[in-house]
């Protein structure tokens, strides 16, 4: 593992990054937990207006942190662009709500005195953050636990160094304390040495389940507290009295979105008999309209894949599908660069003991599938492994609201593409991870939630209190 950017268009290697140092390490983490400590004191609202000029930085900034990102793992320059949007939308949420989500909890008691939760700190928190959102997965821990009193490290992904150092560079230009967020080109074995040290508390993680294992073991042996945002193979459910017009025109952008490269992307469509064959020509049709080209101009709509192993690795996975009988339905016809890019595909009559059934393809192919009720809807999309995200279409967004229900993801959007806001949770279950990022659960996730019952005298006559309780 090297920290290097190759701009994955034209495959030439722009920067190389040192690892950090053990001695780097320990400063972080010392100065960290100081920083930890001095926050106990200071007044919520502080954070908050330094969050909002994080926000305006960020804005300020648009242009050169887009160009960065694209630049780094290939992303189209307007949709990296939407991403640093995103990330001050995100700060700017916390901002206005975190102290207001931090305030202590009453709590009606039959115990003698007034009880209540109060939200504190808990210390260090280490970030271990993928590629495929280099500033929106920063931001999406950073903000609540920023606004919370936990400083945080970060050691993000090795092919986006750059988006990462200029990120957190940013965060201190806006008058962040350092130490707040510092970034450092950790290798594995600093990881676990982070993990293993009494002042760090926390591991939050989002990337793959093998990473998520490695993690979570680690943090395990050292009772640390996590959240793991993993894989996900999505589901993208169609039923027979759905739009069909509004479900044509977002299939393939979701899928293709960030050249599929998304955790929360539709991967699986699985589309009931009276609509499948009018589904599956309008998403041949719209893949074949992409534009594949320079991802920092306008005009291109298919970036390449952020690195020439992930290209290799998802062409093994497309030859193995089709080894195992799938059907190719569709496939780009071939592009003429020597970019990393790969040509979108589509397959068909995927069976249970095909690969593809139940492996996560982590670019832009798309699997479809043909069912007859919507009971074999809701059962191919629980049969799976990961439980992230999926969309629903339905006539009737009441009835589609029920159906989502029955599927085993953390969030299901009906009638609409997957959004991902500041005060939406988000994360997912099973192979999926644990825990939630965002909204007023994010907020929470690495506090100590301290119960406080005060009184004025213990009344040791209460059955039901005090020492006669225990």
């Amino acid at each position: 593992m090297t920290y290097q950017t190759v701009n994955p268009y034209t495959n030439e290697t722009v920067v190389t990054y040192p690892f950090a140092t053990d001695a780097e390490l320990e400063s972080a983490i010392a100065q960290g937990h100081e920083l930890y400590e001095r926050f106990k004191t200071q007044p919520i609202a502080e954070r908050g207006e330094l969050l909002h000029n994080v926000a305006a930085k960020l804005r300020e900034h648009a242009d050169e942190l887009a160009r960065i990102c694209t630049v780094d793992m290939g992303k189209l320059v307007g949709e990296s662009a939407g991403e640093v949007e995103l990330c001050a939308i995100i700060a700017d949420w916390f901002a206005d709500h975190g102290e207001d989500l931090l305030k202590p909890e009453a709590i009606e008691t039959i115990a003698t005195g007034e009880a209540e939760v109060r939200h504190h700190a808990l210390g260090v928190v280490l970030m271990v953050e993928p590629w495929n959102f280099p500033y929106y997965q920063i931001m999406r821990v950073f903000a609540p636990n920023f606004m919370v009193g936990n400083p945080m490290i970060l050691k993000h992904a090795a092919n986006t160094p750059t988006a990462a150092k200029r990120f957190c560079e940013i965060v201190a230009e806006a008058g962040v304390p350092q130490a707040a967020l510092t970034n450092l080109f950790l290798d594995y074995d600093h990881v676990t040495k982070a993990i293993a040290d009494p002042r760090v508390q926390g591991v939050a993680l989002t990337g793959s389940e093998r990473g998520g294992q490695a993690v979570a073991e680690a943090a395990g042996k050292y009772l640390k507290k996590t959240t793991m945002e993993l894989g996900g193979m999505d589901p993208f459910v169609v039923l027979g009295d759905a739009n069909m017009d509004d479900v044509t025109d977002l299939a393939w952008r979701v899928r293709l979105y960030n050249c599929g490269q998304v955790c929360t992307s539709s991967k699986r469509f699985i589309v009931m008999d009276n609509v499948y064959d009018e589904f599956l020509e309008k998403l041949k049709e719209n893949f074949a309209k992409v534009v594949p080209g320079d991802p920092l101009d306008p005009k291109t709509t298919l970036a390449p894949m952020n690195t020439k192993r992930a290209k290799e690795k998802l062409q093994g996975q497309l030859d193995d599908a089709l080894a195992n009988g799938a059907t190719l339905a569709y496939q780009f016809p071939e592009i003429d660069s020597e970019g990393q890019f790969f040509r979108p595909a589509i397959l068909t009559d995927i069976a249970k003991d095909n690969p593809a059934y139940s492996k996560e393809m982590f670019g832009p192919i798309a699997t479809v599938y043909r069912v007859h009720s919507e009971d074999e809807a809701v059962a191919l999309a629980n049969d799976n492994p990961y439980g992230l995200g999926g969309i629903l279409f339905s006539g009737d967004p009441d009835h589609g609201a029920e159906v989502a229900s029955r599927i085993e993801t953390g969030m299901v959007f009906v009638n609409n593409f997957m959004a991902s806001l500041p005060e939406l949770p988000f994360g997912g279950v099973k192979l999926s991870g644990y825990g939630r990022e965002m909204s007023h659960i994010g907020q929470m996730a690495f506090v100590n939630e301290q119960l406080i019952v005060k009184a004025a005298h213990p009344d040791l006559t209460n059955p039901a209190g005090g020492l006669v309780a225990i």
